[in-house]
């Protein structure tokens, strides 16, 4: 069913610097994923998947592949008449000369124009770098039935981590009644998974007037949730039960391909219900060597083996020489190891080669080695 009276926005505009030189040239968006998968790949599925026709992406930093990747909307079905995926920059104030979006609610506020012009009933405000598959029309259909001003997903996080997110003290009834940003003794363990549904009329009053104040951050957890808890209208949390996974550092990322290993991975990218349309890259099939050992690794179209790869995920293009060994380990689009090296507890860029005879990474590390760079071999 089409959630006409629903429109989303993506914020995508956000570098990810704790992901080192992955994201040097890429929006962390853009960031490839899961064999061959972009984390962007998710929340505009789940979009296209819960009915919603118009999305709007709002890109900043190194967007030129971003903009270029999802101005594609006919990959997740959403090019048809009156539908589409909408690429929206940040635009220039030529008060201040900037050319930046100052936070997440002035990324909106930029854009109040291209919302009116769908006299939507609801905007649905996503954050653009969590991997997760969502039907956002339930929570839609929670918002209205709580008669909300706004509602928040929230997923239950161990209240020892509690203190890395924005978390929702609610009341019996499931209204919240208190937002903490990060707070050192956490009161609750509803972490904010960044997922809003406003009712628009609400959200646009309190935008004009958030553009206006000086003193503001122009940010969703800092003023927007803040101005409505204080004026008495009615936030609440909607929970959510399944994946969802903040990949914001090599160890959180490396985690997140490893949960695809598992038995018991409720991503399930093999869903055929929830499908996560990505783009329909060219590549042969793949090729294990009569030599190559595999256990427990999730290999991609276009990979060649003739070593050894065990509990490993290898995208598109990855190659492992004879004789190599890839244990516990990310290979990433074209990655190439080559004979007789050793990867272990790593994460290979994209396109990165490492040398015949090289060593990289230790079972014993505390965390995942990220290697971006050329690695030289044995002469």
């Amino acid at each position: 069913m089409k959630q006409n009276n629903m429109l989303a926005m993506i914020l995508a505009g956000g570098r990810g610097s704790r992901l080192h030189d992955l994201t040097n040239k890429v929006a962390k968006p853009a960031v490839s994923y899961g064999g061959k998968y972009r984390i962007v790949d998710f929340p505009l599925s789940n979009c296209a998947n819960s009915g919603i026709d118009v999305v709007g992406v709002l890109t900043q930093y190194e967007s030129v592949l971003l903009n270029s990747y999802v101005a594609a909307g006919g990959r997740w079905g959403l090019d048809a008449r009156d539908s589409g995926v909408f690429v929206l920059p940040p635009r220039e104030k030529a008060d201040a000369n900037l050319d930046v979006y100052r936070g997440t609610a002035d990324a909106i506020s930029q854009n109040i124009d291209f919302i009116d012009n769908y006299n939507p009933e609801y905007l649905l405000v996503l954050s653009g770098d969590h991997i997760y598959k969502m039907n956002y029309s339930k929570m839609l259909q929670y918002h209205k039935e709580k008669n909300a001003d706004a509602t928040i997903a929230v997923i239950g996080v161990p209240i020892k981590e509690a203190s890395r997110f924005g978390i929702m003290n609610t009341d019996d009834e499931g209204r919240i009644i208190e937002f903490e940003e990060k707070p050192a003794n956490p009161k609750s363990n509803l972490a904010s998974m960044g997922i809003y549904i406003f009712t628009w009329k609400t959200l646009r009053r309190l935008l004009l007037a958030d553009m206006k104040d000086p003193n503001s951050h122009h940010d969703f957890g800092k003023d927007i949730i803040p101005t409505l808890l204080n004026e008495g209208k009615t936030i609440v949390a909607y929970e959510f039960k399944g994946y969802w996974k903040d990949v914001g550092t090599i160890d959180s990322l490396w985690e997140a391909n490893m949960d695809l290993l598992s038995n018991n991975n409720e991503l399930d990218l093999n869903d055929h219900t929830w499908k996560i349309y990505t783009e329909d890259v060219s590549a042969l099939p793949q090729y294990i060597g009569p030599k190559a050992k595999i256990s427990r690794a999730f290999i991609n179209q276009g990979c060649i083996i003739d070593g050894e790869v065990r509990n490993s995920v290898l995208f598109t293009g990855a190659r492992v020489g004879e004789g190599a060994k890839v244990i516990d380990t990310v290979l990433m689009p074209d990655a190439v190891v080559e004979e007789g090296a050793v990867v272990q507890r790593a994460l290979v860029a994209n396109g990165v080669r490492i040398g015949k005879g090289a060593v990289v990474g230790s079972a014993d590390s505390e965390h995942i080695e990220l290697v971006a760079k050329r690695v030289k071999g044995v002469e």
